[in-house]
């Protein structure tokens, strides 16, 4: 049976599928976006931080160069978990009687994903702050929600 379903798959590659529990699991927490959103505020902090070098010090450009594309790697990646996180609150946890509670649930989601995706544009504490205002808000909604 392998060898059948080897060979198939390389006549037909399967792709890899990723998803939180369709089944659905019930599991649900707000705590993974809330810290890739913190962590993109701090990434913005520290490439903030970082001094322009002297560009005739080979050493401490090469330095500085490091840590900037650390940094920006780190606040992309986590803006993107961030915005995955948000994906599957809003489409797998929050439903039809959730909007009745949170009549704007819809704007709020749409919104925050947007900032993921402005974060990975830009460098701007205002946007970081901005994305983690409204992971705290949907962090409350999460909370009112599943006490109910």
């Amino acid at each position: 049976m392998y060898r059948f379903i080897s060979f198939i798959h390389k006549l037909i590659p399967f792709n890899t599928v990723y998803a939180h529990c369709d089944i659905p699991c019930g599991i649900y927490t707000s705590e993974p976006a809330h810290t890739a959103a913190r962590t993109v505020v701090r990434m913005v902090e520290l490439i903030e931080e970082l001094e322009i070098p002297d560009w005739k010090d080979k050493k401490v450009v090469m330095e500085y160069e490091n840590s900037m594309s650390r940094y920006v790697a780190t606040k992309e990646e986590h803006a993107q978990i961030c915005k995955e996180q948000l994906l599957i609150l809003w489409t797998d946890f929050f439903n039809k009687e959730h909007l009745e509670i949170f009549p704007d649930l819809h704007d709020t989601f749409w919104s925050a994903t947007k900032l993921c995706s402005k974060i990975k544009q830009e460098v701007s504490m205002d946007t970081a702050k901005g994305l983690l205002s409204a992971v705290e808000n949907i962090a409350e909604m999460f909370e009112k929600a599943s006490s109910k």
